[in-house]
C-alpha cells in the first residue's frame, strides 16, 4: 500500500493547481500575473433543495405569466403524445429564462416582455380586450397573423419577431421535460431485457447498410 498520506496528497494537489499560475508570473517577480482570461460570469451553486427560490428573482408579473401560460398551451396543447405546455412546466421555464441576469437572456427578456405587451395592445385594437379575455377564435386569429405560416404583414412585424422567439423558448422548455419524450420517440434510460436486439432493420435500410458485415 502506498505510504502517501491524505495530507500529503492534498498538498500535492494544491501545488499542482498552483503550477499554471506560476507559469504566468511576470519576469523577476515573485507574484503571479493576473489571469489572462477573466470569467464572464460569477458562478455560484444555487440551493436546488429549494427550487422555488432559485438562483435569481423571477421577473414576470402574474399577468404576464398568465399570458405565457395561455400562449404556451396554444402552441403545445395536451394530446396523445404528451402533456400541455403548462403541465410540463413551460411557464416556469420561460420565467426563469427571461429573468436570467446574462446578456443573451436580457435581450430575450426585452423581446418576450415587449411582445406580451404588444399582444395585449393588438388585442385591444381589434376587440377592446386584453388577449386572455378574448374568445378562442379571436386569439387564434391574432396568432395566425404572426406565427409565420403566411407572410407577416409589415405592421405586425414586431409581433412576428416576438412569436418566433417565444415559440423557440416553449419548445426548448417543453422537450427538456421527461414527460414529453414520448412524442419524440425517445425512451430514455430504459433497460432492455435479454440480448441487445441490434439496429432496427428499417434504419439499416435507410442508410444503405444491408450488405455491410
Amino acid at each position: 500500500m502506498s505510504n502517501l498520506s491524505r495530507r500529503n496528497a492534498l498538498k500535492w494537489l494544491a501545488g499542482s493547481a498552483a503550477a499554471p499560475a506560476a507559469l504566468i508570473a511576470a519576469p523577476h517577480e515573485t507574484e503571479p500575473a493576473p489571469p489572462t482570461h477573466l470569467s464572464r460570469y460569477t458562478f455560484h451553486d444555487p440551493d436546488f433543495s429549494k427550487p422555488a427560490s432559485g438562483p435569481w428573482e423571477r421577473l414576470l408579473t402574474p399577468e404576464e405569466l398568465a399570458l405565457v401560460t395561455l400562449l404556451g398551451d396554444m402552441i403545445l396543447p395536451k394530446d396523445a403524445n404528451g402533456p400541455a405546455a403548462s403541465e410540463a412546466g413551460v411557464p416556469e421555464f420561460v420565467n426563469e429564462w427571461v429573468s436570467c441576469p446574462y446578456d443573451d437572456q436580457r435581450e430575450d427578456r426585452e423581446v418576450i416582455r415587449g411582445g406580451l405587451g404588444w399582444l395585449n395592445t393588438e388585442s385591444f385594437k381589434r376587440h377592446e380586450k386584453v388577449f386572455v379575455e378574448l374568445s378562442v377564435g379571436q386569439q387564434t386569429a391574432i396568432i395566425d397573423d404572426i406565427c409565420g405560416a403566411t407572410p407577416v404583414a409589415p405592421e405586425l412585424k414586431a409581433g412576428g419577431v416576438f412569436f418566433r422567439k417565444f415559440r423557440q423558448l416553449c419548445l426548448g422548455g417543453y422537450y427538456s421535460h421527461s414527460s414529453t419524450w414520448k412524442g419524440l420517440g425517445y425512451i430514455g434510460n430504459t433497460t432492455i431485457g435479454g440480448l441487445y436486439p441490434g439496429v432496427p432493420a428499417d434504419i439499416i435500410k435507410q442508410y444503405g447498410l444491408e450488405d455491410v458485415a
